[in-house]
């Protein structure tokens, strides 16, 4: 009798579940490639996923664009798939960037005009800079704080 009911409910729609519609967005990935056959493989391993639009390549800057209904997590997989090392691009141009000339911002593999991504760490609400750090290296509160006198 159960069976009956739900034949019935699942004809009249009242207990259809929907997927979560993807968003249009886009990926950047940084894969390294070294030829024609390499940047071949990769560009027809995501032409073929589900919902991509279109698929950039930059060689020279092993820089590949993703666009479409895509998550990226899965365009990782799926490059990673070809044998190829990929990860999302970790650049950023330096403009952007408040210090782009200190050590973990700057990067001599970077594109010409780009510094590494790096974020701001945060501790329970509080921006925690560099610059504070070394400041509390010297603290009259601590008593270990000044070990080079």
């Amino acid at each position: 009798m159960g069976g009956t009911l739900e034949c019935f409910s699942s004809f009249l729609g009242s207990d259809r579940r929907y997927k979560k519609r993807k968003q249009f967005q886009t990926v950047e990935l940084k894969v390294r490639m070294d030829c024609e056959g390499c940047e071949l493989k990769v560009r027809n391993a995501l032409s073929t996923m589900r919902g991509v639009q279109s698929v950039d390549i930059n060689r020279k800057q092993y820089k590949v664009t993703v666009t479409g209904y895509v998550e990226p997590h899965k365009v990782i997989k799926r490059v990673q798939s070809t044998g190829k090392k990929a990860e999302l691009w970790p650049y950023v141009p330096y403009n952007l960037v408040a210090h782009p000339y200190i050590a973990p911002t700057y990067d001599k593999r970077a594109p010409p005009g780009y510094v590494r991504n790096m974020e701001v760490i945060t501790v329970s609400s509080q921006v925690v800079r560099p610059e504070d750090q070394l400041t509390s290296l010297f603290s009259d509160d601590n008593p270990n704080a000044c070990s080079i006198m």
